[in-house]
C-alpha cells in the first residue's frame, strides 16, 4: 500500500511532465483504485473527452493500464465486457529515473543505442516505423541507411533486454470457476493457495511470454532468399510458386512487425542494472575493489532470473571477471577467497563449481547503512553508535547495557533513546522487576519493518518537494526575459536541485524498488 507521500509525488511527477488535467485523471486512479470511465468522470467532474484524452496520454506513456472484466446487464443473464482502468505507481516513478537508464545504455551499447532509447522514453511506446519517422526528420542521410541502422540498434536494445514488446493492451478477465479453483488447489504443493488480486491478474494476463516479449524485428525477406538460393535453384516450377507465396509472407509479416508491433523500454531491466550497481558500490566500500568486481561478475553471469539471489558457475565468473579492468591479474585462488569473503555458497554440479548468493543480504546492509547515515546527520555520533547497535543486535537491549557498550553516558544514552523512540525510530518494551522493590527496566529495539516504512515515506516526501521546486524553476525560466545573468543563475539552480533529487531516488530505490521479500 502506497502512502499518501508517495501518491502525492507520483501526482506531482505528472503534473510536470504532463499537466493539470492528466494529473488529475491519474490521482483518481491512484487514490481511487482500479475505476471504470464513467466513475472516472464521476469522480474528476471532467467532461468523457477529457478523461479519454487522459487516459489515452496514461497508456502511450505506459502509466496506466486497461483490462476488461464481464458485467451483467440487466436482470437477464447477458453480459457485457467493461473495461477498467490502474495506475501503474512504479512506472511513474520511474519517469525520475530516465535520465539513469540513458546513461546505462550508453555505457553498455553507445550513443545511437542510446539516442534510440531516448525516442521510447520521450513517447512511451513506439513501433519501428515511427522510430524511422523520427530519425528521418532529425537527419538529412538516405532513408534506407537510417532504416537499417536503426533495425540493427533496435536489435541490440531488445537483445540486451533494455528495450521489449508491449503488453496486451486490453486483456479480458474472465471470473474464476468454482472448478477451477478446486483443481488448482489440489495442483498447488502449498497449504495455503496462492490468490491473485484482480490488478494481479490484469498485469498476469498483460504480460507476454518471455520469447514474444524479446523476438526482434528482421528483415525476413532478405534473410529467407539469401538463406534458400541454393535450394532454389533445384526445385521444379510448381515447388518455385511455393517458395515464392512463403517469401511474399515472410515480407508481409515483417511489414507488419514493423508498422504494428508497439515497443518500449523494459524498465525491470534498468531496476537490475541499478540494484547491481547499487550492491557492487556497498561491497566495494566494505571489502575493496577487487570483491566489487567478482560481484558484479558474478551478477552478470548468473544463470537464474530470482529476485533474491544470483548463482554461476566458476568457468562462468572467471571468464567474466577477466574481462572487468583489473581483473585480469586475478588468479583463481583469489577469486575464490573474494568469493567466500562475499558469503557465497557452493555446490557441485554438471561437473562444475557452482556459487550462490543472496543478494538480499547487500541490500538489507545498504538499507542499515543508509538509515544509520539519518540518524548520524540528524542526532549525531552518539545516538548513531547506539542505533548501530541495535541494528547489529536486531533484539531487545536494556538501556544499562546499551550504555555500557556504547560508552555514552548512562543519563545522555536515556535522553537519546527517548527521543529515537518519540521519532518512531526505535521500539520500546518497559519491564518490571520484583525484588526488594519494584524496578522498571526499559528494553529497545529497532523494528525495521515499521522504520523502514517511515524512512521510505520521508523520502517520499523530500522528493515531492525538490520536483516542486524544480518545477517552479522550470516555469520562471520561461517566463524570465531579463538579464542572461538570472536566466542562467536558475539553471544552475534547476541543475542543483535536479541532483539531489537523482541522489535521493538512488536511496528512494533502496527502500522501494530494491525492496525483495525479506523485509
Amino acid at each position: 500500500m502506497v502512502s499518501q507521500d508517495g501518491l502525492n509525488l507520483a501526482v506531482s511527477l505528472m503534473t510536470s511532465h504532463f499537466g493539470d488535467l492528466v494529473a488529475k485523471v491519474c490521482g483518481c486512479l491512484l487514490r481511487g483504485g482500479t475505476l471504470s470511465l464513467q466513475e472516472i468522470v464521476r469522480r474528476t467532474e471532467l467532461s468523457n473527452s477529457q478523461v479519454k484524452n487522459g487516459l489515452l496520454v496514461l497508456i502511450q506513456h505506459n502509466c496506466v493500464q486497461a483490462f476488461s472484466v464481464p458485467k451483467q446487464v440487466g436482470a437477464g443473464a447477458a453480459t457485457k465486457s467493461l473495461t477498467q482502468y490502474m495506475a501503474l505507481f512504479d512506472n511513474i516513478l520511474h519517469r525520475m529515473r530516465f535520465p539513469k537508464f540513458l546513461a546505462i545504455v550508453r555505457d553498455d551499447l553507445g550513443p545511437q543505442c542510446e539516442t534510440l532509447l531516448e525516442g521510447l522514453l520521450q513517447h512511451g511506446r513506439l513501433t519501428f516505423d515511427q522510430l524511422v519517422v523520427r530519425a528521418t526528420s532529425k537527419q538529412s542521410e538516405d532513408s534506407s541507411s537510417i532504416r537499417d541502422v536503426l533495425r540493427k540498434n533496435l536489435e541490440r536494445l531488445v537483445h540486451g533486454q533494455y528495450v521489449e514488446r508491449c503488453p496486451r493492451p486490453e486483456p479480458f478477465i474472465a471470473p474464476t470457476s468454482e472448478e477451477a479453483t478446486a483443481s488448482a488447489r489440489r495442483r498447488s504443493a502449498k497449504s495455503k493457495e496462492e490468490r491473485y488480486s484482480l490488478e494481479q491478474q490484469a498485469m498476469i494476463a498483460a504480460a507476454l511470454g518471455h520469447a514474444e516479449r524479446f523476438s526482434v524485428i528482421t528483415d525476413s525477406g532478405r534473410e529467407s532468399s539469401d538463406v534458400n538460393d541454393a535450394d532454389k535453384q533445384d526445385v521444379s516450377v510448381g515447388d518455385k510458386r511455393k517458395f515464392e507465396v512463403l517469401e511474399l509472407d515472410e515480407e508481409v509479416q515483417a511489414a507488419i512487425i514493423e508498422t504494428e508491433v508497439l515497443w518500449r523500454a523494459n524498465f525491470q531491466k534498468f531496476v537490475r542494472c541499478l540494484e547491481k550497481k547499487a550492491c557492487v558500490a556497498n561491497v566495494r566500500s566494505r571489502l575493496g575493489l577487487d570483491a566489487g568486481v567478482v560481484l558484479e561478475a558474478l551478477i552478470e553471469s548468473s544463470d537464474q532470473e530470482k529476485d533474491n539471489s544470483v548463482k554461476a558457475s566458476m568457468d562462468a565468473i572467471l571468464e567474466a571477471v577477466r574481462g572487468k579492468p583489473g581483473g585480469i591479474s586475478m588468479t583463481l585462488e583469489h577469486i575464490r577467497i573474494v568469493l567466500d569473503q562475499l558469503g557465497c555458497s557452493s555446490s557441485f554440479e554438471d561437473n562444475n563449481v557452482f556459487y550462490k548468493m543472496e543478494v538480499q543480504r547487500i541490500i538489507e546492509s545498504c538499507q542499515n547503512d543508509e538509515v544509520e547515515s539519518l540518524v548520524l546527520s540528524r542526532y549525531g555520533k552518539e545516538a548513531y553508535r547506539i542505533f548501530r547497535l541495535l541494528i547489529k543486535k536486531g533484539s531487545l537491549v536494556e538501556t544499562e547495557q546499551i550504555s555500557d557498550i556504547t560508552f555514552v553516558e548512562k543519563k545522555v544514552a536515556q535522553g537519546i533513546l527517548y527521543k529515537l523512540w518519540n521519532d518512531d525510530y526505535l521500539y520500546m518494551q518497559k519491564v518490571i522487576s520484583i525484588g526488594a522493590g519494584q524496578l522498571q527496566h526499559f528494553l529497545w529495539k529497532v523494528e525495521k519493518h515499521s522504520l523502514w516504512e517511515l524512512v521510505l515515506n520521508h523520502m517520499y516526501h523530500a522528493a515531492l518537494n525538490l520536483n516542486q521546486k524544480i518545477a517552479h524553476i522550470v516555469e520562471q525560466e520561461h517566463e524570465v526575459l531579463q538579464a542572461r545573468e538570472k536566466r542562467e543563475q536558475l539553471r544552475k539552480s534547476r541543475m542543483i536541485l535536479e541532483l539531489s533529487l537523482m541522489k535521493l531516488d538512488d536511496a528512494l530505490m533502496l527502500f522501494h524498488d530494491f525492496k525483495h521479500q525479506g523485509v
